[in-house]
């Protein structure tokens, strides 16, 4: 309370809009805590959150799935609590770099994102786990983190952080290549790649690979100019960023796969902590209810790049059990094992993942 106090003093002499019991003169006059309590319910009435992502822009009904449920999270929001919680959607990069993104939520600097958690992994070593190959290969089995001690493992080191999960959503990840198809881990070898991951670029560099590191948003300009061959990313994103124009070669994630990325929502826990109790319950419910229709969208899309790839004269490739096993045989052997030596915390979450396989 006296955090939030403090933070009301400073902005009552600038805020928009003030009155003239407001300003610090004003002040002497009403009395701090009149004061206070004025400005106070005039900012709960214009509370208006920022959300940020690095994907396509769109509508609530059409476009990139991610983009819809920040949308759709934004409406519901402003619906629910009768007008006193508002967000904007900054979709594709247009508020802030994507990798400042994560950063940004630690230091209160901005409200929500939905990211792919193993973005952060040169922050938190753990949230590497969010694109590690062979941990998760459905979707049940990465729904059950929430509830699971791995989940709340995973959520608890966010906290510590100062970042909240508000949505836990899966995407089950697929191959755009430029020439060659890589189903089998020999696929890989000779290419340049981009896996998205720290662990998945030691798994392809094992399969005899070259790896480079860039965001999603990237892919389609890196194989445009050659300096890539193939890249690993979500089916959405396969979808969105119009890889099908520079790739002729899809490795889908439909059926079955070798590794899932967490993109979840994200909040800043200084952001949270900073709105009333009622406000906080509304967020969390509506996360919770974003994962429905973020799970639906995602198989959806799953099986839509497929029939992406064939409308544009390309191969669609779908991975066998054995192809599945062969991939994450190598994981275990490398990143997995790497993963473990980093932390305690990075061991013990591994410990906890295996409980779920």
């Amino acid at each position: 309370m006296d955090r939030i106090r403090r933070r009301l003093l400073r902005g009552i002499a600038s805020a928009p809009g003030c009155a003239i019991g407001s300003t610090p003169a004003g002040l002497a006059r009403l009395g701090t805590a009149a004061a206070l309590s004025a400005w106070a319910a005039r900012a709960a009435s214009q509370t208006n959150l920022n959300i940020s992502h690095q994907f396509p822009g769109g509508s609530g009904d059409t476009g990139d799935f991610r983009d819809r449920i920040c949308r759709r999270f934004a409406s519901e929001l402003a619906a629910q609590s009768a007008g006193t919680l508002k967000a904007t959607v900054y979709a594709g990069s247009s508020l802030m770099k994507t990798m400042a993104q994560f950063s940004a939520l630690r230091k209160g600097a901005l409200d929500l994102t939905l990211v792919p958690l193993s973005y952060a992994g040169g922050e938190v070593p753990e949230t590497n786990i969010g694109l590690m190959p062979g941990v998760v290969t459905s979707y049940e089995q990465g729904s059950s983190w929430k509830s699971a001690e791995v989940g709340k493992a995973l959520a608890d080191t966010l906290a510590d952080k100062g970042v909240l999960v508000v949505s836990w959503i899966w995407q089950a990840g697929g191959v755009a290549s430029r020439s060659k198809a890589i189903v089998e881990p020999e696929d890989a070898a000779g290419l340049k790649v981009r896996g998205g991951s720290r662990e998945m670029d030691m798994v392809l560099k094992r399969a005899g690979a070259s790896v480079l590191s860039l965001p999603s948003n990237e892919i389609y300009a890196a194989m445009q100019t050659g300096a890539l061959d193939a890249a690993m990313t979500s089916s959405t994103s396969l979808i969105s960023f119009r890889l099908e124009e520079v790739a002729r070669q899809l490795t889908t994630g439909r059926g079955r796969t070798y590794w899932f990325m967490f993109e979840p929502l994200l909040m800043s826990r200084t952001i949270f902590e900073g709105l009333a109790k009622d406000q906080q319950q509304l967020i969390m419910k509506l996360g919770t209810e974003m994962e429905r229709l973020a799970l639906d969208a995602a198989r959806a899309d799953d099986r839509a790049v497929a029939d992406v790839y064939l409308k544009a004269g390309g191969a669609a490739h779908d991975l066998s059990e054995t192809t599945v096993k062969r991939w994450q045989a190598i994981a275990r052997e490398t990143a997995w094992k790497d993963f473990a030596a980093r932390s305690e915390g990075c061991a013990r979450i591994l410990q906890l993942v295996e409980k779920t396989l």
